[in-house]
């Protein structure tokens, strides 16, 4: 099992990757930096949130784990 910790850095790393990427998008999408910007943390702040859930809910589900 995943321990809690391990989850929250996982997502942190891949939701920086996200915010970088998403920047880019939104300011070639706007022409604006600073609403670029708005819209990449905006996406990034929800984005982290629900893959926490996400994986967290996945870390208690049995089905499809291999034992032994």
């Amino acid at each position: 099992m995943e321990t809690r910790r391990r989850s929250v850095l996982k997502a942190v790393i891949w939701n920086v990757i996200g915010l970088v990427t998403m920047g880019i998008v939104g300011l070639i999408a706007t022409g604006s930096l600073a609403l670029g910007g708005k819209l990449a943390l905006v996406n990034t702040v929800l984005g982290l949130t629900m893959y926490v859930i996400y994986e967290r809910v996945w870390a208690g589900i049995r089905w499809g784990r291999a034992h032994g």
